[in-house]
């Protein structure tokens, strides 16, 4: 009787269904678990659309007002939630404004799938309407990508297409289906993918180099700790708090990086790269054994490279072999899942407090309080800083917020000083450096994460890049909180024109428009405020709303930030003003 129902099982999983491409692409979505998905329809992906519609109990399709703006909603999405983010578009100029999404997404390791509809199988490479070689466009900026003209290619494709984007370092992939296959009948069938020939997302950890790196953790005096996002994707954030409590290491963070640990944990020292923490900044060029874990020593991290901890002995931890040895050379390389590489080397690791050096830290961030940070949180000054607006909806939100920013001096304001008790809760644009990412990019957090607390802080230059997004918050009454910070300047572009070019405002001055009158247009209860007296209760008030709320917070015009590490310099060239 057993055996006679193994065999019903069995022969029910072979079952096929005779559908259309269109179809299949919905079916395989949904194998693979997704349930939500972003995007904007057009002639090449019409089938598609039709088959949606067909499946709106089971599959929520978000109109951005843009195709840009469903890339960064999807990678918003993909960031709070640690799933796979989809994005759809239309062939032409639809797929070619997914563009600058997929080469965010590539850079920041963000799990995405991009789907692109492509004029029928026989009219490819004869210039017709709305055709592009998005394959050949978007190769530079995906971790893999395909072309579909056949519907019998759709499973395979899809299934190969998640795996990849998901697995090991993540990263997005396109997939580019012709009309024809959208349209084509097929016996149907899906099996996820479990591997890809000569692709190894899973390097199997060395047990010498574990030893090795547990032995020179164990012989430092000064050892410090650098996390990246590594550790968020790698989901080894009780590892890294375990290793840096057990060792007594003093831990700094990547902009990617922050919340991975709690930032007011007592070993956490602060932000390190061109606007972090001057102690971190400083002492990387004193730390005698260097720990980089899940961070890839980008530009704005290591400045000169001449002079980044060349004292030091160095030990990264990456999942990427590409990373090792690119930039900064590793004297040990721990290959492998941040998760399982500290797991495996945290019992190796002796006991220790290192309280000599953690004063020195101490001793700096001191220095950093009483030059920069006292007079960012509580200005003399009459006008408001952007630094009080971050410290007020940390008061108001009990550190519990989901802070998405944008991309110039309020991104780094808001990742120096946003405070976080829970991981997953910065999303930012961190390598590509993406203005106009934090409008959709929280509309995506926010549906990723209903249960929390989701603001988007934005510089009046970037906001006004994706501005159309209001639309996508307005249809869907998506309930996020949207702050302002408008010092009527490109603010980081005018403080490298004041600091390095002689205070020559070329091109930098904003003119703006009303923004609390475009927010109420599409039905968005919003404020303006300029007063110190008006910060505390209309953050209160934001915050207390069901609703999507907007803030505009006209903020002193020519502030800037600091500490700064100059473009090119060394770390221990940070300036304090």
């Amino acid at each position: 009787m057993e055996t006679l129902k193994k065999e019903k099982i069995e022969s029910k999983k072979k079952e096929t269904l005779r559908i259309s491409g269109a179809e299949a692409i919905i079916h395989c979505l949904l194998a693979e678990g997704v349930d939500l998905i972003y995007g904007y329809p057009g002639g090449a992906i019409m089938p598609l659309y039709d088959e949606l519609y067909k499946f709106q109990d089971k599959l929520t399709h978000i109109l951005t007002r843009h195709e840009q703006g469903a890339t960064h909603a999807a990678q918003g999405y993909a960031r709070v939630t640690g799933k796979v983010g989809v994005a759809v578009a239309t062939s032409g100029p639809g797929a070619t404004n997914l563009v600058t999404g997929l080469a965010d997404a590539q850079i920041d390791s963000t799990p995405m799938v991009c789907i692109t509809g492509q004029v029928p199988r026989e009219l490819l490479g004869s210039d017709a309407f709305q055709e592009t070689d998005i394959i050949g466009i978007s190769t530079p900026v995906t971790k893999w990508n395909c072309q579909v003209t056949k519907a019998s290619e759709i499973p395979e494709v899809l299934a190969k297409a998640f795996y990849i984007a998901r697995s090991g370092r993540p990263g997005p992939v396109l997939v580019d289906i012709t009309k024809n296959a959208q349209f084509e009948e097929f016996d149907f069938t899906y099996e996820h993918c479990k591997g890809v020939r000569s692709y190894n997302p899973y390097p199997k950890p060395d047990p010498k180099s574990i030893i090795s790196a547990a032995e020179l953790i164990n012989s430092a005096k000064k050892p410090l700790i650098v996390f990246g996002q590594g550790v968020i994707l790698g989901e080894a954030e009780e590892q890294l708090k375990a290793l840096v409590e057990k060792a007594g290491i003093p831990a700094a963070w990547t902009i990617l990086g922050l919340s991975a640990m709690d930032t007011d944990h007592p070993l956490n020292v602060g932000m390190v790269g061109m606007h972090g923490n001057y102690a971190p900044n400083v002492l990387t060029n004193e730390c005698d054994v260097f720990i980089a874990i899940g961070m890839r020593f980008d530009d704005r991290v290591t400045g000169s490279l001449a002079t980044y901890a060349k004292q030091a002995k160095v030990i990264h931890f990456d999942i990427d072999p590409a990373e090792i040895n690119k930039n900064v050379k590793a004297d040990v390389a721990v290959l492998g899942n941040a998760k399982d590489t500290l797991g495996l080397i945290l019992p190796l690791v002796n006991p220790n407090k290192h309280e000599e050096w953690h004063n020195i830290f101490k001793e700096k961030y001191e220095i950093e309080f009483e030059q920069v940070i006292k007079n960012d949180v509580h200005p003399t000054k009459e006008k408001l800083t952007m630094a009080e607006v971050i410290e007020e909806i940390n008061l108001a939100s009990g550190h519990k917020a989901i802070i998405v920013s944008d991309v110039g001096q309020h991104q780094m304001i808001a990742c120096r000083y946003a405070k976080f008790k829970q991981s997953k809760s910065n999303v930012t644009s961190g390598g590509l450096g993406t203005m106009g990412f934090a409008l959709p990019a929280a509309i995506g957090a926010k549906m990723g994460a209903m249960d929390r607390e989701v603001v988007a802080i934005i510089g009046d230059g970037g906001y006004q890049m994706t501005i159309q997004e209001l639309g996508t918050i307005f249809q869907n009454k998506t309930p996020v909180k949207i702050v302002v910070l408008n010092n009527d300047h490109l603010g980081m572009v005018r403080q490298w024109q004041e600091l390095f070019f002689e205070s020559r405002y070329a091109s930098t001055v904003m003119v703006n428009p009303d923004f609390v009158k475009i927010a109420e247009g599409y039905s968005i209860q919003a404020k303006r405020i300029s007063e110190r007296k008006d910060l505390k209760a209309t953050i209160q008030e934001m915050l207390a709303s069901k609703d999507a709320y907007f803030l505009e917070v006209c903020v002193e015009k020519e502030d800037n930030v600091f500490p700064m590490v100059p473009s090119g310099a060394s770390v221990s060239d940070i300036r304090l003003k």
